[in-house]
């Protein structure tokens, strides 16, 4: 037995509790290599940063799709993958990745994407592993054809998996990536319901310890209101006794194409966490518009997020209405109406989809109702153009006229032509949240 199987077992939501409680922002890259020895010193270098840091091992894409036959070929051939093959590497190759580096002081989660993960949770809590991420909305609707059925059974199995095999003493962690759907386009109502929802299936399947996902979207201001109401909800329907953060992630969709406006737009990310109280942040890099980014490139992402979280200085004083408006009462009205279908959500979920209650805007999955329709107004928030069976109102200013492909190009493209842009005053300071601000250099070692 190797010294990781008997060292005590990191709790990833008690880390990043502790280290809000700290003041400090936890910040977490994307990363994953095929080659074990590449993955482990990718590690080394996320730990070793100048930053509170998570690790993330991110699974390779025949693995998601449970194609292991291609994993073990690529693997036997020295092919290169686009991420770990954890469901093909030994428990030992894994662990032995791993040891040294996973501990209290420094947690890692397996990151993947799979509608139906089983093979992944098996084979990382064979390691030691206990933080994982993804549901059977958010990790089926946007990614291929899987029957949604299908993904919100393989999701209540796999949930169960992680709660009852993990090592005594542990308390694993699994983080809902429905505040992510399809990276943009889709108004924060929705976004902030799933999420919630997500947690919910994951707290009746046995998991006390979770993550509410929030994607940065189009306008600091209502992500703001956003992840405020996020952490409301949160707050008022998961049960007791079941932990939980947010997590913010940088903005997923086209992304700035200057080194400047990526870096803009990933120090905005970091002073919106820090004012929202998200307690993570998932970056991205400057090379996300053009290729992979380097291990050093994310990084100098990492570090430079952190270096603007601590110039951000401590969160605001909450306001008197903290985590209400138009966010928090549309996501709570969607909640509702996805709990008042049935009390157990492997049956809720997918009859809410069938009767359009949740419907994804330009998700073209065949269990998706594909009638509602998002838009940024004038102001540069999200808003609904059409909500079809869902029980929220759409925008009565909203254009009637059809979404050419144009104007759908224009819209994918907003955030990175402001970001790319000059600052509304020629100020390269101004990161477009409305505040000029210093530059955030990573912080000296």
């Amino acid at each position: 037995m190797t010294a990781v199987d008997t060292a005590p077992a990191p709790s990833f939501g008690a880390f990043v509790a502790e280290s809000a409680a700290a003041g400090r922002l936890v910040v977490q890259p994307r990363m994953g290599f095929g080659d074990p020895g590449r993955m482990r010193a990718g590690l080394a270098r996320t730990r070793a940063a100048t930053a509170r840091t998570v690790g993330t091992l991110t699974v390779d894409s025949y693995t998601r799709v449970g194609d292991l036959a291609a994993a073990r070929a690529a693997v036997a051939e020295g092919a290169p993958l686009n991420g770990y093959p954890i469901a093909t590497h030994t428990p030992d190759t894994t662990r032995g990745l791993l040891e040294g580096l996973h501990d209290d002081a420094f947690p890692v989660q397996v990151r993947h994407g799979s509608a139906r993960p089983g093979a992944i949770v098996r084979a990382l809590t064979a390691a030691g592993l206990t933080a994982t991420e993804g549901g059977p909305v958010s990790y089926c609707l946007p990614y291929g054809r899987t029957p949604l059925r299908e993904s919100v059974e393989a999701w209540a199995r796999a949930c169960e998996l992680l709660a009852t095999t993990a090592r005594p003493g542990t308390t694993p962690h699994l983080e809902s990536f429905g505040g992510c759907l399809l990276g943009q386009l889709c108004p924060p109502g929705l976004l902030v319901a799933t999420s919630v929802l997500e947690c919910l299936f994951f707290a009746q399947y046995g998991l006390r310890s979770v993550s509410l996902s929030y994607a940065q979207q189009t306008d600091p201001g209502q992500d703001e209101e956003a992840v405020r109401a996020l952490r409301r909800l949160a707050a008022e329907f998961l049960p007791a006794g079941v932990e939980h953060h947010v997590v913010l992630y940088t903005y997923m969709g086209v992304f700035p194409r200057t080194e400047r406006g990526a870096t803009r737009l990933l120090e905005a990310s970091a002073r919106l966490a820090v004012r929202s109280g998200a307690g993570r942040l998932i970056v991205k890099t400057a090379a996300e518009a053009h290729r992979i980014p380097t291990v050093e490139e994310n990084v100098r992402a990492l570090e430079t997020a952190a270096a603007a979280a601590a110039l951000a200085g401590p969160p605001e004083p909450a306001p008197a209405t903290d985590g209400s408006g138009e966010v928090y009462e549309e996501a709570r009205t969607l909640i509702e109406a996805v709990l008042g279908l049935h009390p157990d959500l492997s049956r809720a979920l997918p009859a809410a989809f069938a009767r359009g209650l949740l419907d994804v805007p330009f998700c073209l999955h065949p269990d998706n109702p594909g009638r509602s329709r998002g838009f940024i107004d004038p102001a540069g928030r999200l808003r609904w153009a059409r909500t079809g069976a869902m029980p929220i109102p759409a925008d009565p200013a909203a254009d009637a006229t059809p979404l050419t492909a144009d104007g759908l190009l224009t819209a994918l493209h907003h955030v990175a032509g402001r970001y790319d842009g000059p600052g509304p005053h020629g100020d390269e300071g101004d990161d477009q949240d409305g505040r000029d601000r210093p530059r955030a250099t990573p912080l000296a070692v």
